[in-house]
């Protein structure tokens, strides 16, 4: 008897490189960054500039962001087709896009948490390094938290990993599903660390949604 092993309900990760666009994005990002500063200024001068995320106003209606806005409902397209959707019958809508920075001094983090109503999710880094925070992903099989068993080796990526952590870098696409339970580590403080999130939603054709952005 020959034991056949097959890998059923998987939950994919997109990793995509694309330095190009860091500086032009760094510039047409700032203007929303320190306007997210003064809007936390209350909170930075009870606490300077510790434990705080700079989080931006949408970024989807400037124009300034139009090739980007383009390029991830493109690929978002592509992934969930890839994936066995027949996305034919439906758009792309972009429901959330912002940049965030961390607190210059540290403390900056996300807690766990997954984006309700949407089907992809993503992160573009344009400040990171390896002395900034990273993106922690937990293992989408709720019901396996039931009966988890104490892990051989937690720096090995297995069958029996909680989490996985993946290191940041200027330049980097992710782009996964929307229900996959995901956090920021809280930052030290080091370097600066930026990035844009959005959350896309497949909208039926036909459905007129004039509040979101799509293709």
């Amino acid at each position: 008897m020959t034991l056949v092993k097959q890998y059923y309900f998987p939950t994919p990760i997109y990793f995509m490189d694309k330095p190009e666009w860091v500086n032009s994005l760094n510039i047409a990002t700032d203007k929303f960054v320190e306007e997210a500063r003064t809007l936390n200024k209350p909170l930075m001068i009870l606490n300077r500039d510790v434990g705080l995320v700079h989080h931006s106003s949408a970024l989807a209606d400037d124009k300034n962001f139009n090739e980007f806005i383009k390029f991830i409902c493109d690929n978002a397209f592509i992934f969930l087709e890839q994936q066995g959707y027949n996305i034919d019958l439906y758009f792309i809508a972009v429901q959330e896009c912002w940049v965030q920075e961390f607190s210059k001094e540290g403390g900056g983090h996300h807690n766990s948490h997954i984006h309700s109503n949407s089907h992809i999710s993503g992160f573009y880094f344009l400040k990171a390094s390896d002395k900034t925070s990273y993106p922690v992903f937990h293992d989408s099989r709720v019901n396996k938290k039931m009966i988890q068993l104490k892990e051989k080796d937690i720096t090995k990526i297995t069958e029996a990993s909680e989490l996985i952590n993946v290191p940041a870098k200027p330049g980097m696409f992710i782009f996964f599903p929307s229900y996959l339970e995901h956090q920021f580590i809280m930052d030290p403080g080091l370097e600066p660390f930026r990035f844009i999130h959005f959350n896309l939603q497949a909208i039926p054709k036909g459905y007129l949604n004039t509040n979101n952005k799509h293709i």
